[in-house]
């Protein structure tokens, strides 16, 4: 794992020449940078990336992780050397709220040569793991700042591979924690089947109910319906991220290929691109909604000209939102109103007149500035902003945060959405239209020839979509079209009303009667359901009003797991861990509290007998039936040295023993925050901990059905990674074994292949459309 994590802590490559003549003359001649600072700008380009990481805002477990980093972890770094050097203090991100962000000029080969570093190396890899930090880069961490999420918004993330930003809109839904089912929920959409799988992977480490992966072309991703007391209506978004594919040239100290292959081509070949998907997602926000649009490129091909070109279309239904006073502490220059159109040979245009016949394919007459001065005025391009590299240690960035005022112009009737929401957020009311069928009804369609396929399909879907809709399945889409998209997903099935199933489980852990049952759905049509997982009760309106016309790859969290030791228990399903926050607040019986000596003894004996525990924990188990516990810890404000936030964990009580069923990364975790050191010193002992570590595992394979499946799982999302090349974590992907069998052969053909623009893409040799 830490390989894969840590890419980019070094500054490598030492044989790529860092030279570009026709960048530099083309940046200097748009006067980006701020005269007097051109050195300082070309210097900093040179330098490797600080890393930075970003500690996950949404559990109580955020503060103490902060604790942890600075008062063990830093403290040690303080007075150390390595080879002679000073090590520099890692320092926050001054204009990131509450100290959440930081960075580091530590590389890669200095964290593994002193024993202190590699203590905070595991930390850092063994904490990503468990998605309490991210590696993000700083700059791709502002255009969900600026986002304004509240829990209720729903949100469409349109380009959202790798998932750092899909990540951050998640913690944001879940701002506080006593809330399992927020109202809001983020739709994550990769037009790339395989990164999809990453953006899966990247979103489970949250454990969110209020998360969707779909896997559609974003300039042409299809309007949702939803059921609104018994009417169809249109679905459209609070708020959404529009990070599209770019030139990537704010990357260059992170993808040093850049340096070689850079050339304004690129710029001209991904504009219409970025038009079409900021298009597409205009139409689909709601009125008083807000679009964050951003690029990983300094040029205004990509970023002032498609903002401008969209205002321009939108006649007045889109204005630029003032975001100046917002990220006090972010350094960052206003949009320019004036630039030039460049060849890849050098030869600049002014204006669309002066572009000659044979070059108008290339060149388009969006990418030239608005000539009309008033017209440009009222634009406000300023309001965009710039984040140039050597003003904070960055990379490149461009955001622009886009209002929605009124209806896009060639869509006049569209409904305003009805939302119950506060006025105060700054959202308009909206409400939609009486009708059945949407589908043909006011959707808003860009004027783009794609969307009349698009139309025809709908109609023909429609007839299907009631029966499949009344049994609760969602199924995959079956139309031909769909089949290009890579792997076939198993079905989203919901429970029915009076499944059987259901009883035992309701009866066994007390369940509330206010537990939304009808959000539990499994993978499997027919034979014995395995997994039950959940959805909160918004996205099961979207998966069964859309099963027809969208590719969902994953949503949902596991809560249960069958596990047939129980069933003479009364309950054949245990608690999953991952579900467990969500579950926690409807659960009524089998909770032991346990203290914090308990949680200890839990965490680092593999199966530890009950007269370990304090005699409270012994009296409580006593009299409870053997089978899936729960096991709470609340912090004592009496004992501040303690851990101070509270612990769910799932358990399951033997005869006579009691044990904790917690993936290691996170026993881990746990532990660090309780300041018992788990650190392991270098590889031999590694090497026999791996041996015992596989023992256990095939015993707890043979006592606990399931959980070899999930280290299946765990390969697989290893070796995907390894075959992407994508920096991220190591925790189980999860889905019924039989789809993840499939996976691996289908992975295996295309590695076998590999040649697939993608993994190239992922890799950072081809740099056509860089995401961060």
């Amino acid at each position: 794992g830490g390989g894969v994590f840590l890419q980019g802590w070094a500054g490598g490559y030492p044989e790529i020449v860092k030279e570009n003549e026709l960048f530099e003359r083309y940046y200097r001649e748009l006067g980006i940078v701020p005269a007097g600072e051109w050195d300082a700008f070309m210097a900093a380009l040179r330098e490797p990336l600080p890393a930075t990481l970003r500690i996950t805002g949404y559990r109580s477990h955020a503060k103490e992780i902060l604790h942890c980093l600075k008062e063990k972890y830093f403290r040690e770094l303080q007075d150390l050397e390595v080879d002679g050097q000073k090590v520099e203090m890692p320092q926050s991100l001054s204009w990131y709220p509450e100290e959440l962000a930081w960075h580091t000029n530590l590389s890669r080969k200095i964290l593994r040569k002193s024993p202190q570093l590699e203590k905070f190396h595991q930390f850092l890899v063994s904490e990503t793991e468990c998605g309490n930090i991210s590696r993000q880069e700083a700059v791709s961490m502002i255009p969900p700042l600026l986002l304004n999420v509240s829990p209720h918004h729903k949100i469409l993330d349109m380009c959202a591979a790798p998932g750092s930003k899909t990540a951050q809109l998640i913690e944001m839904l879940h701002a506080d924690m006593n809330v399992p089912f927020p109202k809001g929920f983020v739709i994550a959409n990769d037009v790339d089947n395989k990164r999809c799988y990453l953006l899966v992977h990247q979103a489970k480490r949250l454990n969110s109910p209020c998360i969707m992966v779909v896997n559609h072309d974003a300039s042409s991703i299809p309007n949702l319906q939803i059921d609104v007391d018994g009417r169809k209506e249109i679905l459209f978004y609070d708020r959404i991220l529009c990070d599209v594919p770019c030139s990537g040239d704010g990357t260059m100290r992170k993808n040093i290929d850049v340096w070689k292959k850079w050339t304004t081509q690129n710029s001209l070949q991904l504009h219409g691109l970025q038009l079409r998907i900021a298009t597409r997602g205009v139409e689909q926000l709601a009125e008083g909604g807000r679009m964050v649009y951003s690029t990983c490129s300094l040029n205004p091909v990509e970023n002032e000209a498609v903002i401008a070109s969209l205002l321009e279309k939108s006649q007045g239904a889109l204005e630029l939102a003032d975001v100046s006073s917002e990220l006090p502490g972010l350094k960052r220059m206003p949009g320019i109103t004036k630039w030039k159109v460049m060849l890849k040979d050098g030869q600049w245009f002014e204006e669309w007149k002066d572009v000659p016949s044979n070059r108008q394919t290339q060149i388009r007459p969006t990418m030239f500035p608005v000539k009309d001065g008033e017209k440009l005025k009222a634009m406000n391009l300023e309001r965009c902003l710039r984040i140039l590299p050597h003003h904070q240690n960055t990379g490149g960035f461009f955001v622009a945060v886009l209002i929605k005022k009124s209806p896009m112009p060639w869509n006049k009737r569209q409904p305003k959405v009805h939302q119950k929401l506060p006025q105060r957020t700054g959202d308009t009311e909206v409400s939609a239209p009486n009708s059945d069928n949407g589908s043909d009804c006011v959707t808003e369609e860009p004027i783009l020839a794609e969307n009349e396929e698009s139309k025809k399909m709908q109609g023909l879907q429609n007839s299907d979509t009631e029966q499949s809709k009344r049994e609760g399945v969602c199924g995959p889409p079956p139309s031909k079209k769909m089949k290009l998209f890579g792997f076939k997903e198993d079905p989203f099935v919901f429970l029915p009303e009076d499944d059987p199933l259901f009883l035992p489980i309701q009866k066994f852990y007390a369940l509330d009667p206010s537990f939304p049952k009808m959000n539990l759905l499994t993978r499997t049509q027919e034979g014995k359901k395995r997994q039950l997982y959940m959805v909160s009760k918004e996205l099961r309106n979207v998966l069964l009003n859309n099963s027809e016309k969208m590719k969902v790859i994953n949503t949902g969290i596991k809560v249960w797991s069958r596990n047939s030791d129980g069933e003479q228990f009364g309950c054949a399903f245990r608690l999953a861990q991952e579900g467990i926050y969500t579950l926690y607040p409807f659960i009524h019986a089998r909770i032991i509290n346990v203290c914090i000596e308990d949680v200890k003894i839990l965490l680092t004996q593999e199966n530890p007998f009950l007269s370990k525990f304090s005699s409270e924990t012994q009296k409580k188990v006593k009299d409870m039936a053997m089978g899936s516990v729960v096991l709470k810890y609340d912090p004592d404000p009496e004992k501040p040295d303690d851990l101070q936030c509270p612990i769910v964990l799932c358990g399951w009580q033997g005869k006579t023993s009691l044990r904790a069923f917690v993936p290691k990364n996170e026993r881990l975790h746990y532990l660090r925050m309780m300041g018992v050191e788990v650190f392991k010193a270098k590889r031999k002992e590694e090497e026999l901990e791996n041996k015992t570590e596989e023992e256990v595992q095939h015993k707890l394979a043979q006592t606990e059905e399931g959980m070899d499946m999930e280290d299946k799982e765990h390969d697989l999302v290893t070796k995907m990674e390894a075959e992407i090349g994508e920096e991220s974590s190591q925790s189980s992907v999860e889905s019924s074994a039989m789809e993840i069998e499939n996976k691996i052969e289908a992975l295996d053909q295309s590695s076998k292949n590999a040649t697939t623009h993608i993994s190239k893409e992922s890799k950072g040799m081809d740099t056509s459309n860089v995401k961060d």
